[in-house]
């Protein structure tokens, strides 16, 4: 890779770049079949709902009879396979979206099941976990119950199969690793989840935390049989445009039940003001695809590039992919510090900025995190972070343009290189 003077790298670390790069391109070839077959399911999904230059303004106040809420919902459920959605600027977050749909759907007495070990940290709270007095799940009468993943990071079905005696009202997975050093779970696996749970509890709702893993494969998990997935409009959906927001989407009686939950029983989906927001919405979309291939291309090169350098990776480069996380084992506070310095270096925004770890709501321990991104907290343009514990692994995701993110993955492993971290190299 040549850099130009604006980018002080060794000639080492250019050569690993470069190694890396010849590494990955085979991988590019079938990331962009995936984004040509999604774009082709998304293009659709306007076309069908006769998107119109109408749609794209906003409402204000209640927001009643407001169009084109209407047509992104109807877009968002087209597109990810599902019968309905529920896509809102105003669900703040991808934990505020699957908290919006748990105590939608749940209620006391009722059995939530998490078949893939416990969940993301920010829902620790949400769940009872921790945290007492806070208005949770099992302060409402949940009962909260876990199945670990095998040791080797594969769903236990036997266990699943078990455990559904207890006719739990939710069988929850997470799709994404979170900040488990685990793999991410392929839509194949959670189509055979489902068809294991049709069967030995078919009143039971399945539903999948969907973060960072729409567009990655050619189906969602409400195509092979999952009744609502979440997610994050400033993750994949959002294709860096979205502002904020999230989306519930799946069966539309339990669509409906989470709108009740989102605003009030009775008014549900049919109120709140767009404010402007459904132009960067649908746009994101539409973009979407594209923009999810370019963060799997520097997902990859990561990979190659760390691998090259003799870190362990997951994925490894040559996998096959379900979500945009890539995982780097620093095995050090400090490396994994330096790490987020080089990937905050090679932001458009804030590159001057250096992160420091810190106490970060809703998690156990300190956070670094790198995100020089237009949008505040956007990890589906290039980003990284990690908890101050072992094995101190950096979880980097995004990247909208391959050819400027793969600069910020080699000012990481430049910034590695001058603080003493590559010493074969």
């Amino acid at each position: 890779m040549e850099f130009n003077s604006f980018f002080n790298i060794s000639d080492k670390i250019a050569a690993a770049a470069d190694k890396a790069l010849g590494l990955a391109k085979p991988q590019f070839e079938n990331i962009e079949k995936i984004a040509a077959l999604n774009t082709q399911k998304v293009l659709a999904a306007f076309i069908k709902n006769k998107v119109s230059e109408a749609d794209l303004g906003g409402t204000t106040g209640y927001g009643y009879n407001d169009r084109g809420r209407e047509v992104i919902d109807a877009v968002f459920a087209d597109a990810l396979g599902a019968e309905s959605a529920m896509v809102r600027h105003f669900m703040l977050s991808g934990t505020h979206a699957l908290t919006t749909a748990l105590f939608g759907v749940l209620r006391p007495g009722d059995v939530m099941l998490s078949v893939a070990g416990k969940p993301y940290d920010t829902l620790d709270e949400v769940i009872g976990i921790s945290g007492k007095g806070k208005g949770s799940l099992s302060e409402f009468g949940v009962i909260y119950k876990e199945i670990s993943l095998k040791k080797d990071g594969t769903l236990d079905y036997d266990a699943i199969k078990i455990a559904l005696s207890d006719k739990p009202k939710v069988v929850y997975l997470q799709r994404s690793r979170g900040y488990a050093v685990r793999p991410s779970i392929e839509v194949a696996y959670i189509e055979k989840l489902c068809g294991i749970v049709k069967s030995g509890s078919p009143e039971s709702i399945i539903m999948i935390d969907n973060c960072y893993g729409e567009f990655v494969e050619t189906r969602e998990p409400t195509e092979a049989g999952a009744d609502l997935i979440i997610g994050s409009l400033i993750k994949n959906p959002g294709g860096s445009f979205a502002e904020s927001g999230g989306y519930i989407a799946g069966r539309p009686d339990l669509v409906e039940l989470c709108s009740y939950r989102l605003t009030s029983p009775g008014l549900g989906a049919e109120i709140g003001a767009t404010l402007g927001q459904n132009r960067n919405i649908l746009r994101g979309i539409y973009f979407a695809p594209m923009i999810v291939g370019e963060a799997l291309k520097t997902a990859v090169f990561a990979a190659a590039l760390f691998e090259t350098l003799g870190y362990d990776c997951s994925p490894r480069f040559s996998d096959k992919r379900t979500d945009i996380v890539q995982q780097i084992i620093l095995n050090d506070p400090d490396a994994l510090v330096a790490f987020c310095g080089g990937i905050q270096g090679g932001s458009p925004i804030d590159s001057y900025v250096t992160p420091e770890a810190w106490d970060m709501p809703g998690y156990d321990s300190k956070v670094v995190m790198a995100a020089g991104a237009f949008v505040g907290g956007s990890s589906i343009e290039l980003s990284a972070d990690g908890p101050i514990k072992p094995p101190y692994a950096a979880f980097m995701q995004g990247g909208v343009m391959f050819n400027a993110a793969k600069i910020g993955v080699v000012l990481a492993a430049q910034k590695l290189y001058e603080k003493g971290f590559l010493k074969n190299l």
